[in-house]
């Protein structure tokens, strides 16, 4: 079986999704650090639900690092994991104490709590800075092995195994736009492979068709 070029094969897909905005409704790069932690293991729909009422009360890093837990657990008592998430928020805004303080590096933005690796590449995949690797959500957990691009179920493997794929200069796009492909068209059950720009190299639409 001849080995398939995915750097290629995947440029219609990049080409689909490049440069669409994340599902996460922020405003500023404050509000998407915020909310890139918050949404962890949960719905970015339940978090943009909650971020207003949170950013009129909270602005910027410098109003959030003069409050309490207690003062934010009542904007933020929906989000699963919320003390945690909390913590964690309180920590950075004590730790950078203005917006114009936010890293845009992996190192810098790992270096923060709450920040992994996934939150990181989105973080600087929306603020437009060049990619040191390639967002890996819950949708390309499940849509990469699909494909046939990646295996297993580990985040940091399927990472690197994209980013062994690609070219650099597409890390920035991949892993969004296997992301936006999961949410539209590659639905967990009954995906929509006819309309897949992917579905000529696809290890399971092959499968299906066989």
């Amino acid at each position: 079986m001849a080995l398939i070029n995915w750097q290629k094969e995947f440029q219609p897909l990049i080409k689909k999704y490049k440069g669409k905005k994340h599902p996460l409704d922020y405003r500023n790069t404050y509000q998407l650090v915020v909310m890139v932690i918050l949404s962890a293991q949960d719905s970015d729909r339940n978090i943009n639900k909650i971020a207003p009422a949170f950013f009129n009360a909270f602005p910027d890093l410098k109003s959030l690092s003069q409050v309490t837990a207690e003062t934010l657990y009542p904007f933020v008592s929906k989000v699963r994991n919320f003390r945690n998430k909390t913590k964690w928020l309180l920590e950075i805004a004590a730790t950078l104490k203005d917006d114009k303080n936010i890293p845009k590096t992996m190192e810098d933005l790992t270096a923060l709590p709450g920040i992994g690796r996934k939150s990181a590449n989105v973080i600087m995949r929306e603020t437009g800075v060049p990619a040191e690797g390639i967002i890996v959500d819950l949708h390309v957990v499940r849509v990469a092995p699909r494909i046939g691009i990646a295996n297993g179920t580990d985040p940091k493997k399927i990472e690197k195994q994209l980013m062994d794929a690609h070219d650099p200069k597409d890390w920035g796009e991949v892993g969004m736009a296997i992301s936006f492909l999961g949410r539209e068209i590659c639905r967990p059950t009954n995906p929509k492979c006819t309309e897949c720009v992917m579905k000529n190299v696809c290890a399971y639409y092959k499968e299906q068709v066989a």
